[in-house]
Order: structure tokens, then C-alpha cells, then sequence
């Protein structure tokens, strides 16, 4: 029974990275999982079918599964990376590997009855009972074992890895010891030259993974990978340093500038001591802030420490983002917006909202009617909100969307939109209680000569929408339906 629990946990942890690769690589975590669940229920299955005949050859069709399950499974997410990389394919690999992983899982239990039946005879409802018992409680080690243990300290590729070991390990100690003579000695020294090398498969596997990754890394971005850690990947190319967290270019050398100065410098027009930054963990939204003597205390907000690393250590960015980190009156801290912002007692003058684009269910919570209005209740009377929103030229009905959240939450909104070097259009979106009337530059505001985009000329055209990506009658995204994920992802 041992076995049993042992090749369950394995199975979902499989699984488990499988769902977690597809979310990243993918692009959306719910269809991934959807994919990767059904596929591989499916197949077990036709793995559980394709079992019957082997069982007059139960050790062998066991130990033999459990060496390619290993081999196959330790391998799934180095293969998939790669393909990623490399080729740009995902989906379709993730299939045929989901499939295949579900075949051999499939196989596995109806293997493990005819073994355990002729250790211990026992009636086919207890035999059943006891062994989806093992089974269920090999599939909860294996579910709480990967997010909090295995996931944070060996990451995805190393995970499985370590699962295809253990599944081979878990061949060789049912069928090689305890079934040892039902196999002729051919047949076992074949058996234990095959796990010898799915032994040296997945050793060389660990031992060259972080190499793997430097190189799957300087594949995909178009320069020196300098720094990856955590999903913030630092690169150095010939315009500048980029910075890309969970795959998203969140700094561009050559519109940072612009972007930042557009988003932050409208808000700040009126009383601005207190400032509470959700995002910008790349310094630059905050270095605008900090131009104005007025402002007193900062708060910025990011998921993980690693978001404001770069921008502290990396010279390039530290000096893109003004050194804004070390200013004393910023204070950092490491926690989801949107529980951070409902437990805020707090009240703030400007609110400047930079979150990651909205394409997956975890980062559309930002963009909803619920976290606005969440917002607004940590706002002072006069406080502004001013949102990152998705560029309204590429994706129009994302970005009228955050407008119609807002509205949908009881602030009155100035949408507007600049275009950024590149060319590259951004689309964002001023919100108060009492609606604006318009962009302005505050009283202190810097010199137009050092922030380009606080010319009148510059402030009245980022309102006019041109034809293709004006208003647009939309639903506001809500938690129970982050339709803004769908709309972002739309072509």
C-alpha cells in the first residue's frame, strides 16, 4: 500500500506541474488546467484498459510502467520549457505529454491490484477500498506537498525530477525485491539496466538544469539575461535595460520614460502628501512621484520582494528608476494589492495603480468593480485614482472595461491614452469621486522641459481617442466574472 500512496503522490504531482507550467507558459491558467485535467483524467482511463492484458504479467508491466512514468514524467516540464522556448509551441506538446502521463497513471492501479491480491487475498470491495484509500492519501501529500515545499524550493523543473526518481525507486522496491522471482534473471538485469539509466537521465537532468534555464532564458529575450529570479527576469540589450515579471516587459528603455510620466503626473494634480503605489515595483511610476517636494510618505505595494530588487541593485535600472528606492519616504510592502487595500485603514491623497496586464483570473482582481471599490474607501474626499490600463488601439474592449469598473464603483473617470517610442500606444484611466475635469498639471508640477508630457498640447490630445479604439459600451470585470482576462487576450 505503500506503493501505492508513493506512485499517487507522484501522479498528482505531475500534474500539478503540469497545470502550473501551462498557467505561465500559456498564458491562462484556468483553460491550462482545464486542458491538462481533462486530457489526463481521459487517458488514465484508456491507461486502466490498456492495463487488462498485462496483468498475467503483473511485476514486469508494473516496473516497467513505473520506469517509463519516471523517465517520461521527470522529463515532461524540461521538454515543455524547451519546445516553449525554443520552437514556440506549448499547447499541443502539453497534450500528447498529458496524455502520455495519464496512460501510464491509468496503468498503474490496475497493476498494483493484481500485486497486491497475490500478497494479501482479500475480497475485490475490500481490495478496491483499501487501495483508493492509499491512493486518495498519496494524492493529498502529494497536492500539499508541491505548492509549499517542492515548488518554492526546487522550482518546476527540479520538481519533477525529483518525482520521476521517486517513482522509479518505488518500481525497483515493489517489483524487484518483493516480486523478484517472477522474473527471470534476463529479464531483471534488463529491468535494472533500464532504471540505471533513467537514473543518469535524471541525475544529468538536475545537475544541468540551471544552465538549461540560462539558456531557455537568453532564447527568449532579445539580450543579456543579467538576472533571473522569482519570474523578474533582468535584460540588458543595446537601447537599455528591460525588465519582464512572469514574462510581461514591464520596462521598455526606450518608453519607460514616457509611460511613467503619463500615468503618474495627471493624479498628482491637487493634494498630494500621501501616495500609495500598487505595483511599480520597477521604481519608475515611483520616481515620478517623488519629483514633487509635497509628497511626504509613499507606500508602494508589490507581490514579492523580488519585483523591487532590480531597481535597488541592477546600475541600469537603478539609475532608469532615480535611485527611488532609497528615498526615505517610501516604504515597501511585500503583499497582494487586494488584501493589502481591504485591510488598509489608511487614506490617501493619489492612488496610482500599475498592476500586471489582466490576461489570467489572478491578476484580473485588479482590474474589477470590487477592488475599485475598495480603492475608493482609501481614498481622502479629493483623492485620485489613476490606472495602468490596457492600450485601447490593441485591446479596446480591455481597456473601456477598466473604465466601465470605475464607473460601475462611483468615480467619475478621464480616460486618456499616449503613444509611447516605439511606436507603442498605452491606454490609461484618471478616476475620482467627483469626476475631473480634465488633465491638468498640478502647481508644483516639474518643468515641461524635464516631463515632456505636462505641455498643454501633450495633456489636451491624450483624451481624443482616434477612430478603431474610441469609447466602447462594455460590462465592468467583476470576481465572479473577470470577463477584462477575455478581452485582453482577444487578438
Amino acid at each position: 500500500m505503500l506503493a501505492v500512496l508513493v506512485c499517487a503522490a507522484c501522479g498528482l504531482v505531475y500534474e500539478l506541474a503540469l497545470a502550473a507550467l501551462g498557467g505561465t507558459l500559456g498564458g491562462d491558467p484556468v483553460v491550462e488546467t482545464s486542458i491538462v485535467l481533462s486530457v489526463m483524467v481521459f487517458a488514465m482511463g484508456l491507461g486502466a484498459l490498456a492495463a487488462k492484458p498485462l496483468a498475467r504479467r503483473a511485476a514486469a508491466a508494473f516496473v516497467a510502467v513505473e520506469i517509463l512514468l519516471a523517465a517520461a514524467g521527470g522529463m515532461c516540464a524540461t521538454a515543455l520549457y524547451a519546445a516553449f522556448a525554443w520552437y514556440d509551441v506549448y499547447r499541443w506538446p502539453m497534450i500528447a505529454v498529458a496524455a502520455v502521463l495519464g496512460l501510464l497513471i491509468g496503468a498503474e492501479i490496475p497493476l498494483l491490484m493484481t500485486l497486491v491480491q497475490r500478497i494479501r487475498p482479500q475480497e475485490a470491495g475490500s481490495a478496491v477500498a483499501d487501495l483508493f484509500a492509499a491512493d486518495y492519501v498519496g494524492a493529498l501529500i502529494g497536492g500539499l506537498l508541491f505548492p509549499f515545499l517542492l515548488l518554492p524550493h526546487l522550482g518546476q523543473l527540479r520538481t519533477v525530477v525529483l518525482a520521476g526518481v521517486v517513482n522509479a525507486v518505488a518500481g525497483v522496491l515493489v517489483v524487484l525485491w518483493l516480486f523478484r522471482a517472477d522474473l527471470s534473471a534476463r529479464l531483471r538485469l534488463g529491468l535494472y539496466a533500464a532504471v540505471a539509466a533513467v537514473f543518469a537521465l535524471l541525475a544529468g537532468t538536475w545537475l544541468y538544469t540551471p544552465a538549461f534555464e540560462r539558456a531557455a532564458r537568453n532564447a527568449l529575450y532579445d539580450g543579456d539575461v543579467v538576472s533571473a529570479r522569482d519570474g523578474v527576469v533582468v535584460v540588458h540589450t543595446k537601447a537599455g535595460p528591460e525588465l519582464y515579471v512572469d514574462g510581461e516587459r514591464r520596462v521598455s528603455a526606450s518608453a519607460g520614460n514616457e509611460a511613467a510620466q503619463a500615468l503618474v503626473h495627471p493624479a498628482m494634480a491637487g493634494r498630494h502628501d500621501r501616495v500609495l503605489v500598487l505595483g511599480g515595483g520597477d521604481g519608475l511610476a515611483l520616481r515620478e512621484v517623488l519629483r514633487y517636494p509635497a509628497v511626504r510618505d509613499v507606500v508602494v505595494v508589490v507581490a514579492r520582494a523580488a519585483e523591487t530588487a532590480p531597481a535597488r541593485t541592477d546600475p541600469a535600472l537603478r539609475a532608469l528608476a532615480g535611485n527611488a528606492f532609497a528615498d526615505p519616504r517610501v516604504r515597501v510592502v511585500v503583499e497582494d494589492a487586494f488584501a493589502w487595500v481591504r485591510a488598509a485603514r489608511d487614506r490617501f491623497d493619489v492612488v496610482v495603480a500599475d498592476p500586471a496586464a489582466p490576461s489570467t483570473g489572478s491578476a484580473a482582481r485588479l482590474y474589477t468593480q470590487e477592488f475599485y471599490g475598495l480603492v475608493r474607501g482609501v481614498l481622502r474626499p479629493a483623492g485620485r485614482l489613476v490606472v495602468h490600463a490596457p492600450a485601447p488601439d490593441t485591446h479596446r474592449r480591455a481597456y473601456w472595461c477598466v473604465d466601465a469598473g470605475l464607473r460601475a464603483a462611483g468615480l467619475g473617470t478621464v480616460p486618456y491614452r499616449v503613444t509611447a517610442p516605439g511606436p507603442v500606444e498605452r491606454g490609461y484611466v484618471l478616476a475620482a469621486v467627483a469626476a475631473p475635469a480634465g488633465l491638468r498639471a498640478a502647481d508644483d508640477a516639474p518643468d515641461p522641459a524635464v516631463v515632456p508630457f505636462l505641455t498643454p498640447e501633450r495633456l489636451g490630445h491624450a483624451t481624443w481617442f482616434p477612430p478603431g479604439s474610441e469609447r466602447l459600451d462594455v460590462p465592468a470585470a467583476t470576481l465572479t466574472r473577470p470577463r477584462i482576462a477575455d478581452y485582453d487576450r482577444e487578438p
